[in-house]
């Protein structure tokens, strides 16, 4: 009877160790399904972060760029005000602004050095130099 009780408890032994196996196993496999779960929610939850972060940055980077041509646009206006006024006194210096043109039509002539430049007549029309421009002819040694 000893040995009958023996084989049962090493039978029963056996089968328990069996069932903490299984059990283990199948109580393992949910313990990582769980964490596999829990790892993905952190994850959506780490990128829906860095998404709204991006578009904040996005945003603050628009709203600089806004606020830095409006800045730009009024320098612009300021400087053709300037501009404009100095235009004006040196008119008014010249007599005019007719004095003040002929006066630009003199500073651009000094500053041609030498280029081809079309002088405006009384009747509009250029004085034309073509003839200076060409080539002339070597005249031929005498043999």
């Amino acid at each position: 009877m000893n040995a009958a009780r023996n084989i049962w408890s090493i039978a029963l032994g056996l089968l328990f160790l069996l069932m903490v196996i299984v059990g283990g196993g199948l109580g393992s496999c949910a313990a990582y399904n769980s964490v596999r779960v829990w790892n993905a929610e952190t994850a959506g939850e780490a990128e829906l972060a860095q998404a709204r972060q991006n578009r904040q940055i996005a945003t603050l980077e628009a709203e600089a760029k806004l606020e830095s041509a409006k800045l730009l646009a009024q320098a612009e206006v300021e400087r053709a005000k300037g501009v404009a006024e100095a235009n004006r006194i040196v008119a008014d210096g010249l007599g005019g602004p007719e004095g003040y043109l002929r006066y630009l039509y003199i500073e651009h002539l000094a500053q041609s050095q030498g280029q081809i430049i079309y002088v405006p007549t009384e009747g509009g029309l250029p004085i034309l130099e073509a003839g200076r421009l060409r080539p002339r002819p070597e005249p031929k040694p005498e043999e």
